[in-house]
């Protein structure tokens, strides 16, 4: 429920019996919605025949909206990737749409990538001063741009994806497909999640386990940090040289963006939820009749500090469903007005108790603060606050879309002051020094929290 964009979501799959992708490519993108609601768009090709003979469609709009039935039955190919996008650098316009498609001296490639990169100014500034014309604002055409001139010196495009990817600085998911070979590539601090999956002959490359689950293939294992796995009629390929072992896993992945039936880098979104609402309980406990989660991300959490404290969970909320997510709405007012249109307060399970209420994380206040009115107008006695991320402080520069310090009402409140602008009775945020055990025990970034950014950043 936190008023925060996400990062984007990557698809990739190889059918190398030569079957049809569009499909899988659809219902894979349409798995990975929940990351980008902006635009969306699929690459297909054929490996035989007229290899390198791109078909690709794209444009603003849900998976559903931007692929229409006769859109779909005009494409076919056995090899192609897809995406669904948040505008993290670059404008929410049709022209920013993914996958990006390019046709060069050593022939075709389409590249789609999830994350953000903090040296995008230097690395374009390079391309310009040899004649390079943009024609999006994305930091991905820079990634494509330099794999492009890269190539022109390379004994194949995996030396030249190598030779690129040594230059960039920040988070990268990447599939790439060439007119024979389907390349995923993660960056070496693995802030951005990748995984392989496999269903007969056809492999997969997606943001999340659940994308492989809706086209019904089985997960093989993550891309590992600074991986790059190739997909070709040779079978796969991994190489390692890209790794440091140094590792940051976005922290906000377990907290809030990853879908809940997803399993990233070994631990299961649901349980690391769970285990974040059950430190919640430990650290701020509360006398209260009933124990609440905000939809979705925040039921899990809730049920945890449930668990912990003895306290009933129930559901307080009618959610629905066919609302788009609040914070893609443009202005403070269109935002709150979409809050009562997308849930509802079930009268009778709050009248007359003193509720806990949890959520994933407080970016502006005005959400929570809607939800907590809310409840209090449908009868509750109580409203006491628990969020399943410490506060927000610092802005993240690789994907996630954390305001500037002076949207953020932490930078310039204490909690105390932030409970009374909010309406809580009480408000608890989560320790920092719980984050990691709620990740599983993986290196996290949490730099949004602390300020302390696994690279350097200007």
């Amino acid at each position: 429920m936190a008023e925060l964009k996400e990062a984007c979501g990557v698809f990739g799959i190889y059918d190398l019996d030569g079957g049809n992708v569009v499909p899988s490519i659809y219902y894979g993108l349409t798995a990975l919605q929940h990351r980008g609601q902006e635009s969306c768009g699929m690459a297909v090709s054929r490996t035989e025949g007229e290899a390198g003979n791109i078909q690709f469609h794209k444009d603003l709009g849900l998976v559903s909206e931007v692929f229409r039935e006769d859109t779909l039955d005009k494409m076919t190919g056995d090899i192609g990737i897809g995406h669904v996008r948040y505008s993290t650098t670059g404008a929410s316009v049709a022209e920013n749409a993914q996958p990006l498609v390019l046709s060069y001296i050593k022939g075709t490639l389409a590249l789609a990538h999830n994350g953000n990169l903090v040296n995008t100014p230097e690395l374009k500034w390079e391309l310009i001063q040899n004649g390079a014309v943009f024609h999006t604002t994305t930091d991905s055409e820079v990634i494509a741009f330099h794999i492009a001139r890269e190539r022109v010196h390379s004994n194949s495009v995996e030396e030249a994806i190598l030779k690129t990817a040594r230059k960039l600085r920040g988070a990268y998911g990447l599939v790439i497909m060439s007119p024979r070979k389907l390349i995923g590539v993660r960056d070496p601090y693995g802030l951005k999640p990748l995984c392989l999956g496999k269903k007969g002959n056809a492999y997969v490359l997606a943001s999340e386990s659940c994308a492989l689950a809706s086209v019904g293939a089985e997960f093989i294992r993550d891309v590992e940090p600074g991986e790059m796995v190739t997909i070709s009629r040779e079978g796969i390929e991994s190489n390692k040289e890209l790794s440091t072992g140094k590792h940051a896993h976005c922290v906000f992945e377990y907290i809030y963006f990853a879908r809940l039936d997803s399993t990233l880098d070994g631990v299961g979104i649901y349980d690391a939820r769970v285990r974040g609402g059950k430190s919640l309980a430990k650290s701020y406990p509360v006398e209260a009749d009933l124990v609440t989660g905000v939809p979705e991300s925040g039921i899990p959490a809730a049920k945890g500090f449930s668990e912990a404290s003895g306290i009933p969970f129930g559901l307080a909320f009618y959610k629905n469903s066919y609302i788009g997510r609040t914070f893609i709405k443009p202005t403070q007012k269109e935002r709150e007005s979409s809050v009562h249109m997308k849930l509802s307060v079930l009268d009778s399970v709050v009248k007359g108790k003193r509720i806990v209420l949890v959520d994933d994380s407080i970016v502006r206040g005005t959400t929570i603060a809607n939800l907590i009115h809310m409840l209090k107008k449908a009868g509750a006695l109580e409203v006491h606050v628990r969020i399943c991320s410490p506060p927000f402080l610092h802005p993240c520069y690789f994907g996630t879309d954390v305001p500037s310090n002076d949207q953020l009402i932490a930078s310039s409140h204490t909690t105390e002051e932030i409970c009374r602008m909010i309406g809580a009775d009480s408000l608890g945020y989560m320790q920092i020094d719980y984050l990691e055990g709620m990740a599983g025990g993986l290196p996290i970034c949490k730099a949004c929290f602390d300020g302390k950014y696994p690279m350097e950043v200007e």
